[in-house]
């Protein structure tokens, strides 16, 4: 199949029946373009249109749902059919697309999914959204899934924790995310850096947060960062380049990453400070092989653990560690904006999940730790359950355990002071929503 709504229409479709994810499924559909397309100028093209419909139509799914069922006169019962039709309307609502090619197109697509039995059913609910666009909007901009483009469970936990800034990050997690480097300051500047960008015509200037980081006005394919194949620079927003220096290395530390896929924070640290003993630990072989990947590429090393963090029983040998990273598996709520699957791939059910399978690592990771030693505490989430509340019970209920953050916030010229920890919002500060907690293994229960 080489037509790239109908190959949008099967990504979405299996993206709300919780069959993988945007960063898994792309790679398949792209395949699906064929050889001779993906190396053409149309395939380009075509490769670029499904880029755009993929994302486009999960980040604003919520909404789009909502005008489907407002035009549909019964509930659309197969999943395909009606993918295709939010795909569709993503086309009329956000692209540039002229109408009439959008909506031809679309027709098309169904034929290509098999379906062309609703060829007039797509036609028909497209061309009507069309005609009723602002009548539409009227009838459902009280509906706050429907203004904040966020699933309704969503909208309400954003807002319940975050109140008036709740708009805020709403948009930001609606916009196309910056693409921003880290630049490795063992091998250049970050000055000299921005120098090599600039003599290769890519604008970018310093991040706020981040001592390494620079943002690019325009994203561009990795192929074209100076340096890149020679590890002088990776990519990573500027919140999580954050984890390394807070964790703060020292020569000759025993340091383990847990969770440590793709490996940005690993590199981070061989960065920050080569000579560590740094174990890189995750539970899927298959993103072990990305955090390979990097670490060969910047030139570093460390040793590679497939296990499950929350049982160190199988996999550790006793020596506990200097200090420990915990990038904790999450919702990723506070990286919408880079992964909007999470609007339809999240369940209100998962997040007291979530928060139980994160207390019960970060019971696991504290055994691992050596008295004096300090755990980071860290997720790409926004929400308290999984972060601040999270700390908070762990530390009262750890007779060794003192949450030292507070002692940070002098020296940090960014984030939200929590009952304990910090945390950084999409919109309110320059990167991605994150939340850290750097915890001191007292050496006196």
């Amino acid at each position: 199949m080489n037509d790239p709504r109908a190959l949008a229409a099967r990504v979405i479709a299996r993206l709300q029946d919780d069959r993988g994810s945007l960063q898994r499924l792309l790679p398949w559909a792209e395949k699906q373009l064929g050889d001779d397309e993906t190396s053409s100028a149309t395939g380009g093209k075509n490769r670029a249109l499904l880029r755009e419909l993929c994302y486009g139509t999960a980040r604003f799914a919520p909404r789009l749902e909502l005008i489907l069922a407002k035009l549909s006169r019964k509930p659309v019962k197969d999943d395909e059919l009606a993918a295709l039709m939010l795909v569709g309307l993503y086309q009329l609502e956000y692209t540039r697309i002229p109408d009439h090619a959008a909506i031809a197109a679309t027709v098309e697509a169904a034929r290509a999914l098999k379906l062309g039995h609703a060829t007039g059913v797509v036609n028909g609910v497209l061309r009507n959204a069309l005609r009723n666009k602002e009548a539409l909007t009227r009838k459902l901009s009280g509906n706050p899934q429907f203004s904040s483009a966020h699933p309704a469970w969503l909208q309400q936990a954003i807002k319940d924790a975050w109140g008036s800034e709740a708009r805020t990050i709403f948009t930001a997690n609606n916009e196309n995310p910056p693409m921003t480097l880290r630049v490795n300051t063992g091998k250049i500047s970050r000055d000299d850096y921005l120098e090599q960008l600039q003599d290769a015509g890519i604008p970018g200037e310093a991040c706020e947060l981040s001592a390494a980081g620079i943002v690019l006005q325009n994203a561009v394919a990795v192929a074209r960062l100076p340096g890149f194949e020679d590890g002088h620079v990776s990519v990573q927003d500027q919140s999580a380049q954050l984890a390394a220096p807070l964790l703060d290395p020292q020569p000759g530390d025993k340091i383990l990453d847990a969770c440590a896929a793709p490996g940005g924070k690993t590199c981070h640290l061989l960065e920050l400070q080569p000579d560590l003993n740094l174990t890189a630990l995750d539970i899927e072989e298959e993103r072990l092989d990305r955090v390979i990947e990097n670490l060969e590429r910047i030139g570093a090393g460390a040793e590679l653990i497939c296990a499950d963090a929350a049982e160190p029983e199988h996999w550790w040998d006793g020596e506990q560690y200097d200090r420990i990273l915990l990038d904790a598996p999450c919702s990723a709520t506070g990286v919408i904006r880079r992964h909007p699957d999470i609007k339809l791939l999240r369940r209100p059910e998962d997040i007291p999940e979530l928060a139980e399978l994160q207390g019960r690592i970060l019971r696991a990771m504290w055994r691992l730790l050596k008295p004096g030693g300090t755990l980071l505490y860290a997720t790409c989430s926004i929400l308290p359950e999984e972060n601040s509340a999270q700390v908070a019970r762990f530390v009262a209920e750890t007779g060794d355990a003192r949450d030292n953050t507070p002692e940070l916030f002098n020296d940090l010229p960014w984030g939200l002071p929590q009952e304990a920890g910090i945390q950084l919002l999409p919109g309110i500060h320059t990167g991605d929503g994150f939340y850290y907690a750097k915890l001191e293994k007292t050496r006196e229960a």
